[in-house]
């Protein structure tokens, strides 16, 4: 059985929207400001996973990675764009744009469920999907990188629909001036 990792960019204060200022928020690009060191690379450690999982994105996560990832070639960006990913989108009609996508089908719960029989499952921003997973148990592990910023406003990992979750912290480290926590979802 496969495991669902959520990875995400947070503040301090627990707010995910907008880390690299695109979506043209008030506070947006909180996560750039703090240099490469904690944004570059496979700094939520993904390794094997980006060759063997499949990646779940939300429409607006998928359309700005969409038109980053393509246009490199390093080894992760390779990795990035060879991994198979579905697009969870009630609007768009097509995933031309970046290789080995494709629109989910079925709903995202039934999607879910199925593609965990067989292998993990990273989703990647995407808040809207995450807090839907969330509600309905389907998160083992979150990894989380946190800079040292507080917005006091905006979309949050956790909200009021978050059901109650045990987390284990199975490690910390230290990445530029964010810190990475990796959490697994104990009940």
């Amino acid at each position: 059985m496969g495991n669902l990792i959520v990875i995400e960019f947070t503040t301090l204060d627990g707010v995910v929207e907008d880390p690299d200022g695109s979506g043209a928020t008030p506070g947006g690009g909180w996560a750039f400001r703090h240099g490469p060191d904690a944004v570059a690379g496979d700094k939520f450690q993904l390794g094997s996973l980006l060759d063997t999982g499949l990646m779940l994105l939300g429409r607006t996560t998928w359309e700005l990675f969409a038109k980053i990832w393509p246009g490199r070639s390093d080894e992760f960006s390779a990795k990035m764009n060879n991994i198979p990913k579905l697009v969870a989108s009630r609007t768009l009609t097509s995933t031309d744009e970046w290789q080995n996508s494709s629109l989910i089908k079925d709903d995202l719960i039934t999607t879910v469920r199925r593609h965990k029989t067989s292998q993990d499952i990273i989703t990647t921003g995407s808040i809207s999907v995450v807090h839907t997973l969330a509600e309905h148990g389907l998160v083992d592990e979150y990894r989380v990188m946190v800079f040292p910023t507080v917005l006091g406003t905006g979309q949050r990992l956790f909200t009021d629909r978050t059901r109650s979750t045990g987390l284990q912290l199975n490690s910390v480290e230290q990445k530029g001036n964010a810190a990475l926590l990796r959490y697994q979802v104990t009940g």
